[in-house]
Parts: C-alpha cells; sequence; structure tokens
C-alpha cells in the first residue's frame, strides 16, 4: 500500500470513527456541557487532567476557556493540572507519579468544581486517583475515555457524566476526543451566549 493510500484510509477511518460516535456521543457531550456551565455560573472551576495526548487536550480545552474558543467573551475558570513542570516533578518525586493530579485536585478543588478527566483507555492509574480525589472534595465529573471506558468507568456516579468514544483504537480515540471538547467549548458558548 502506497503512503497516498494509507493517508486516505486514516481518513476514511477516521470519519467512520466520528460518524458512529455522533449518535451515541452526542446525548452525553450536551450533559458535560450543561454540568459545566452549572459549575461555571456557581463561581467554579474546571481541573482538566490526562497524560500524553490526553494532557495535550487538557491543555487546549483550558487554553479555550481561558482565551476564547470562536467568539469572543470574558475568560472562563478553567486549569489543566498538566502544565506545571515543578508541581508535577515535586509530587512524582516525593511521592508518586500516581498521585500528581490527584494532590492537585485535593488541593485546589472545591464543591462547585468540575473535574475533567482524560484517559483513553480508561485505566490511567493517575486519573482514577484524580477521580477518587474529586469524588472527595464533592466535585462532579466529566470522564472522556475509550474501548470500554476501563476502571474510570465504575468509579463514576449518577452524577458524573461518561463519553466513552466506541473505538478500540488510540488514534481514533483521540481524534473523538478533540472533536468532543471543541463540542463542549462550543456548547458552554451557545449556553452562556446563545447561539450566533
Amino acid at each position: 500500500m502506497d503512503l497516498v493510500t494509507r493517508v486516505r484510509q486514516h481518513f476514511a477511518d477516521s470519519a467512520k470513527t466520528k460518524q458512529t460516535a455522533a449518535e451515541l456521543l452526542a446525548p452525553p457531550i450536551a450533559r458535560a456541557a450543561e454540568l459545566m456551565v452549572k459549575c461555571l455560573l456557581a463561581n467554579g472551576k474546571i481541573l482538566a487532567c490526562g497524560n500524553g495526548g490526553s494532557a495535550a487536550d487538557s491543555q487546549h480545552f483550558s487554553a479555550e476557556l481561558l482565551g476564547r474558543f470562536e467568539r469572543e467573551r470574558p475568560g472562563l475558570a478553567a486549569i489543566a493540572l498538566t502544565t506545571d513542570t515543578s508541581t508535577l516533578t515535586a509530587i512524582a518525586n516525593d511521592y508518586d507519579f500516581e498521585q500528581v493530579f490527584s494532590k492537585q485536585v485535593q488541593a485546589l478543588g472545591q464543591a462547585n468544581d468540575l473535574l475533567l478527566a482524560i484517559s483513553t483507555s480508561g485505566q490511567s492509574k493517575n486519573v482514577i486517583a484524580a477521580v477518587h480525589a474529586a469524588h472527595e472534595r464533592d466535585m462532579q465529573v466529566v470522564a472522556l475515555t475509550g474501548k470500554s471506558g476501563g476502571k474510570i468507568a465504575t468509579l463514576l456516579t449518577n452524577e458524573d457524566v461518561h463519553i466513552c468514544v466506541p473505538s478500540n483504537t488510540t488514534t481514533r480515540i483521540q481524534e473523538v476526543h478533540l472533536l468532543t471538547l471543541h463540542c463542549l467549548c462550543d456548547g458552554i458558548d451557545t449556553l452562556l451566549m446563545g447561539a450566533e
């Protein structure tokens, strides 16, 4: 197979995964946007975490809220727990890498806040620990996963929202996660400012 054909196949596979996910994920994405707006209107903040590509997604989401998405509006309170290298390395060194997010949630999280927990497998130990910490702080959780949702799926309550991409391929899950984050940003802006 030549590279051009491989590239076309990636586009086709991505589009197919997104089409399959659209019907399944639209309701939980809408509910997640509503929870996030409720959090923000109550003077809460959204704490986001994940590893690798999911760390990048956490930062992307936070940047869209703090700055803007597609329309001008005041900045919205969001913190990516993946960006402070001094905090991350201190916690990993002094305690354990598993606690790099949960320690931050314990210190920064309040009852009106929300945790955005991103893990393509649902098995990331430090994200799982963050979910536990969020529940201990009476925070709601929006979890972005894939595959079967892993351990994270078993930890969520009826107050939380699980957005589980129907795929077993990490790249396809990450592609849908990015689209989901853009849908959340658009949903938040629409709920706060009305449709354009």
